[in-house]
């Protein structure tokens, strides 16, 4: 039986291509397609939970619900002077929160819903945007983008 290391490598990955590991449960090498493995890697790439929020008065607040990686879209009828945004209260590490704006918001609080909070911005251009993500050890969300 041929090792990994001896196994041919390639420069490009494409979809459908399988890849080997050892099995630590049947006690074999095995292979696994590469939606297998982004699916292990990260789960709920591309499957986003959307949430639309339209507010419309300075000093707004959304709170960002579920334990899913959520996107949230804010689209307030003007810029405001002020807004906020509410983390989901029981986070799952690693989970993440990307926020969008079609609008300004002059002074933008992000709230940690009893978590920590690394990084937020302050403020959102029209059309800005941010993505929050979830530590569980240090209990703490910090901007990834």
């Amino acid at each position: 039986m041929a090792e990994i290391r001896d196994l041919t490598s390639v420069s490009e990955i494409k979809a459908g291509d399988s890849f080997p590991f050892w099995s630590q449960g049947s006690g074999d090498t095995m292979r696994a397609s590469s939606d297998v493995l982004k699916s292990y890697f990260h789960p709920t790439a591309g499957n986003d939970v959307t949430q639309y929020a339209a507010p419309t008065a300075t000093g707004f607040s959304v709170t960002v619900s579920g334990i899913e990686d959520a996107w949230l879209i804010l689209t307030p009828i003007a810029g405001y002077a002020a807004g906020s945004v509410v983390m989901p209260i029981d986070p799952e590490n690693q989970q993440r929160v990307t926020v969008s704006c079609s609008q300004s918001v002059t002074t933008l609080t992000v709230s940690g819903n009893g978590k920590g909070i690394a990084g937020a911005p302050s403020t959102i251009a029209a059309n800005g945007f941010f993505c929050m993500r979830y530590d569980d050890v240090l209990g703490t969300w910090f901007r990834v983008g």
